[in-house]
């Protein structure tokens, strides 16, 4: 690789990542599935209709699976797929990191 071109693909990796919400709500969801409620509540100021977006956009890419399940009332749950679980060691990293560097507000 030319060490004055980014690469491409990890280019768009940190586009796609550092969309605003995009990275929390993954982090959120390595806790396990959660309601679409939960993940509201538990990312202060995210609107609804941001966290619906940002779950479709992760859906269309294959790092959070949708799962509808046919009760009264409908249940429907959000968890990582394989490819969003492969996320894990780069938000541990990230997280070891800020505990190491970054002073909380």
């Amino acid at each position: 690789m030319d060490e004055t071109q980014m690469c491409p693909r990890f280019e768009k990796a940190m586009e796609f990542l550092s969309k605003r919400w995009t990275a929390l709500i993954v982090y959120q969801l390595m806790q396990g599935p959660q309601r679409f409620a939960r993940i509201e509540s538990s990312l202060s100021n995210l609107s609804g209709k941001v966290l619906s977006e940002r779950l479709k956009e992760l859906e269309a890419e294959g790092i959070v699976r949708r799962d509808v399940y046919p009760e009264t009332p409908v249940r429907i749950e959000y968890q990582l797929t394989d490819k969003g679980r492969a996320l894990a060691p780069l938000f541990d990293s990230i997280h070891n990191w800020s505990s190491q560097w970054i002073e909380p507000q």
